[in-house]
């Protein structure tokens, strides 16, 4: 988790240097970080997080975790809607990025100490082991944008397209709703 964490700041820390002008830039590198946080939310959710918050010391921190997820994948979402040569998606940006940032050092400062304190050397190769199952690859990138119609009497579709290229599917569609 920590090496996720690092590559994640250092994408952050470029994403934020980006202009309007870099559309392109902008455009791949958050389809990257998008792909990434996809990974890693999941190692997390579904095995390091239930398995931590079965401690009752660590049932609030786990669950503080669980919400900050919630708000980054909401800005994302926002992000997602807004076209990168938005002027306002910069600041957006920078606000998720506040927001990862913040979750990375809860993490490895209180989740990790109380981890480090429930769980057996042998626990957490078991957990390490089976976070790196999880770890597929996926890679999205954009196909389309929303800004595109899908029909001659609407001014912008309704959804995004995106490729994915890994787990869970190949193609994915969404809403803009």
């Amino acid at each position: 988790l920590k090496a996720d964490h690092d590559k994640m700041k250092k994408m952050l820390a470029d994403g934020e240097t980006t202009t309007e002008r870099g559309e392109k830039t902008r455009t791949e590198l958050f389809a990257t970080i998008k792909g990434e946080l996809m990974v890693h939310e999941r190692i997390e959710e579904e095995i390091f997080y239930p398995e931590l918050k079965a401690h009752p010391k660590a049932r609030d921190i786990v669950l503080e975790g669980y919400e900050e997820h919630h708000v980054v994948d909401e800005i994302m979402g926002e992000l997602e809607a807004l076209d990168v040569t938005d002027e306002t998606w910069g600041a957006k940006f920078k606000v998720m990025k506040e927001n990862i940032e913040h979750h990375i050092e809860e993490e490895e400062g209180e989740m990790f100490k109380q981890a480090r304190s429930v769980f057996s050397a042998d626990e957490v190769e078991s957990l390490g082991a089976r976070m790196n199952e999880l770890k597929c690859p996926i890679w999205v990138h954009p196909s389309r944008g929303a800004n595109h119609s899908d029909y001659i009497t609407e001014k912008k579709s309704l959804y995004e397209i995106w490729w994915t290229f890994g787990w869970p599917m190949e193609t994915a569609a969404f809403a803009n709703a």
